[in-house]
């Protein structure tokens, strides 16, 4: 039997070692489901309950494997569905393939049932290499060519393979004119910056009496040489939240996450630092970064494309990170003096404690703060927790210790809700013997959240380790808009736009056949949590939650948060637990009493 192109696709992506595919069927690739068939489910199809929910199951498990993602759809509504979760793959230098149907080339042009130009479509979302494959002998070099760009670019890319062109007889590209061959594989490569660029960054670096380093996800492979680098500079580190998982949050300089959902620690060290080293990532608030001309500047990114942004660095390093600290570190002299170090890790011992006694307040019913507070002491050493996008990312940011072993991510740039449910689903794949825990909004849990669990419940015997525990904080309320509307436009949370249904999303866990746990009560939450973690199959555990907890900026002054408590008390409407008299009262408690000066 001849071997058709969508046979000898299925044998390529093998070939470099990809064993699951995350996708969605339609007519559009019927051709390549056969093949599936005839090739016994390897790579595996792996079926999500819509294809953006397997674009962003190809960015989770790529971002916890280290290897490509690949994800597929058909033509028309199916590739246009894709579009959201690879567009977080390209805001977070993420590498996914996207293998994608369109209308048979007879069709082309003639407005025929589903025929989307999809080559104008994606030419943004993968713009470092998309191709539509009209003959077989395109292959597999353009196979091969998006695989190798989506690795050595951290970058989505798309292959667009029309109907009728999956079921040609394959032939390979032939020794003659106009025909371009491929072979498989990449070999690792380290880049590094000169000597002379290295002496410079040294310099900026020696003559920094409060040095501050700010690490992200391109980091994660130089640990050891970002300790090293700090104890020789005396520095602290604050962490992008893609770099969250990159140092240990025991440590005592780290001051944690940085930003809106960052800590008052990071604010600090940015706030008062003479000297920044960025390193691995492209962090975007400029605000929280050092008054321009207050401190000289390092950056370290191996991506030319990406480096000097943010702020005005003195020296931009393009290099691998792990690399270019090794060949730094000999150049430093490691004689700063440690009285900002000691007063970078008081910032940090305070602040923990200001976070104990947060977490620790009475709220009606439960505080949000306490929920992720509890999980924390709780979590297996070999965790891999994933949070969505709203105020959850606030207390996952701000509460989950990372320590030696655990691995963390969200959609970073992009922001993007629906994420931390699929994300998870792709970690267990890609370690399936590992616990994996997401924190969720209610928001979020609706618009994605239930419909994939139904994915989990298929798959759950696939995955040697039973547990994935989805958390939902319940408040029914899209929280972070609220706050936002709030401290941003001086204005009351606008009801119709913000408040949600309360679902009972244990009970719908309960009807898939897996563990379903609600708690209404403060005193309940640490044995939920426990029982989440115990259970023999996937959870989903609700926690009813108070939406008037405030997540304050690190930045936040007293006048600020007296200003938003007054233009809440002057228009938002009494629901639930946000009683207009008390709402001011929970602000002031919330708020560390050292910030009110």
């Amino acid at each position: 039997m001849s071997t058709q192109v969508s046979d000898h696709i299925l044998e390529r992506l093998r070939a470099w070692g990809v064993d699951q595919v995350f996708g969605y069927p339609g007519d559009g690739i019927n051709g390549l489901l056969a093949a599936w068939g005839r090739a016994e489910d390897q790579p595996r199809f792996i079926q999500s309950r819509h294809e953006e929910m397997s674009a962003f199951e190809a960015v989770g498990y790529a971002k916890f494997s280290g290897r490509i993602g690949v994800c597929a759809a058909t033509s028309g509504p199916g590739a246009i569905h894709l579009l959201n979760g690879l567009y977080d793959a390209k805001l977070d230098h993420v590498p996914v393939l996207a293998i994608v149907g369109q209308t048979n080339r007879s069709a082309m042009g003639g407005s025929y049932q589903q025929e989307v130009d999809l080559h104008t479509l994606y030419k943004d979302v993968a713009s470092d290499f998309v191709e539509t494959v009209t003959v077989p002998e395109q292959l597999p070099n353009v196979l091969d060519r998006a695989i190798r760009t989506a690795c050595a670019r951290g970058c989505p890319t798309a292959l667009i393979i029309p109907g009728d062109v999956q079921e040609l007889d394959y032939s390979p590209p032939t020794h003659e004119f106009k025909m371009v061959p491929s072979s498989l594989g990449m070999s690792d490569y380290t880049a590094t910056p000169t000597d002379e660029a290295l002496r410079r960054a040294a310099d900026v670096l020696n003559e920094g009496d409060k040095v501050a380093i700010l690490v992200g996800q391109g980091a994660a492979g130089a640990v050891a040489e970002v300790q090293e680098i700090v104890e020789l500079l005396g520095a602290g580190v604050a962490k992008a939240l893609l770099g969250k998982d990159v140092l240990s949050d025991e440590l005592p300089y780290v001051t944690g996450p940085i930003g809106l959902l960052g800590s008052r620690p990071s604010y600090e060290l940015m706030r008062d630092c003479d000297t920044l080293l960025t390193i691995g990532s492209s962090f975007p608030y400029t605000q929280f970064m050092p008054d321009f001309g207050k401190a000289r500047g390092v950056q370290i990114d191996i991506d030319a494309h990406m480096i000097g942004m943010r702020y005005p660095y003195e020296v931009n390093l393009v290099g691998d990170a792990q690399a270019t600290l090794r060949r730094l570190i000999p150049l430093l002299r490691g004689d700063q003096g440690r009285e900002w170090h000691d007063l970078v890790c008081a910032n940090v011992k305070r602040w923990h404690e200001t976070m104990d006694r947060r977490a620790g307040l009475a709220a009606d019913p439960i505080n949000p703060e306490y929920v992720a507070r509890a999980l924390d002491p709780l979590l297996p050493q070999d965790a891999i927790l994933t949070s969505d996008s709203g105020s959850v990312a606030n207390w996952y940011a701000r509460h989950i210790t990372m320590r030696p072993g655990m691995r963390g991510s969200l959609s970073g740039t992009l922001a993007t809700m629906g994420a931390g449910v699929p994300y998870a689903i792709g970690a267990k794949f890609a370690h399936p013997d590992r616990p994996v825990v997401a924190l969720v909004g209610d928001g979020a849990m609706q618009m994605n959240g239930l419909a994939e669990m139904i994915t989990a419940a298929k798959y759950r015997d696939r995955w040697s380790d039973p547990r994935l525990v989805v958390g939902v904080w319940n408040n029914q309320d899209l929280n972070q808009v609220t706050w936002e509307m709030r401290a941003m436009e001086g204005a009351p949370s606008f009801l119709p736009s913000q408040e949600i249904p309360d679902v009972q999303y244990a009970a719908f866990a309960r009807s898939l056949g897996l563990t379903g746990i609600r708690v209404e009560k403060p005193e309940d939450v640490e044995s939920g949590w426990r029982a989440a973690l115990e259970a023999d199959r996937p959870c989903v555990i609700e926690f009813l939650t108070d939406p008037a907890v405030p997540p304050i900026p690190p930045h936040a002054t007293w006048e600020q948060m007296e200003a938003t408590a007054a233009s809440i008390l002057k228009g938002d409407a009494d629901r639930g637990s946000v009683i207009k008299q008390g709402l001011k009262a929970k602000m002031q408690e919330f708020l560390p009493g050292r910030d009110r000066k």
